[in-house]
């Protein structure tokens, strides 16, 4: 009998993907704003997922543009709400992890799919991300101004995204922005080995 791609993937993910090349280490001060708006832009799976994100929405265009940024967002807040509880959320760091390679893949596919599937699948993976968030946030640290940080910051890292995007389309590269994304998914390749 075939196993799924995913079946397998997980599995490997867990034995090859070290931690210490994700942001979430769990050895950094987290108090404020400050380090709120820093931690999602000082570990490449942020930014590299993050960045894919803006690159994929413009590629589908229309609703999508403000609808799978969104879901981030919110999903991602969510999870930093479930990480803060001390709701267990099995196989996040595998998730961030998943959502580089695949985000990445997806834009060097110029794939389409309905925006409900795709706002869906990038809240799935917005949902780990957040949820290292709010795990790694020391108990006395106020999260009001460290939550508004990465908030802001995750939506910085999609418009840089987006604004890629929308430059490589008006110079008529959409080769430049698949390239992009294969770079992406390399770069979550190294991340998972390195």
């Amino acid at each position: 009998m075939k196993k799924s791609v995913l079946q397998l993937f997980v599995p490997i993910s867990c034995v090859l993907a070290p931690v210490s090349a994700w942001a979430h280490t769990g050895a950094h001060d987290v108090m404020g704003f400050v380090p709120g708006f820093s931690h999602p832009i000082s570990g490449a799976d942020h930014v590299l997922a993050m960045v894919a994100v803006g690159l994929w929405a413009v590629q589908q265009g229309g609703r999508s543009l403000w609808a799978m940024p969104c879901a981030f967002v919110v999903m991602m807040m969510a999870g930093g709400m479930l990480g803060l509880a001390g709701v267990a959320l099995p196989y996040a760091e595998q998730g961030i992890l998943m959502s580089v390679l695949v985000l990445g893949a997806l834009v060097a596919g110029a794939f389409e799919m309905p925006l409900a599937f795709s706002a869906g699948m990038i809240g799935v993976f917005a949902l780990c991300h957040g949820y290292m968030h709010g795990v790694e946030m020391p108990s006395a640290a106020n999260a009001v101004p460290y939550g508004l940080g990465f908030v802001l910051a995750t939506i910085l890292l999609h418009a840089g995204g987006m604004a890629m995007g929308v430059i490589l389309r008006k110079l008529s590269t959409e080769k430049a922005m698949r390239l992009a994304g294969g770079a992406i998914t390399l770069g979550g390749i190294y991340l998972s080995i390195g």
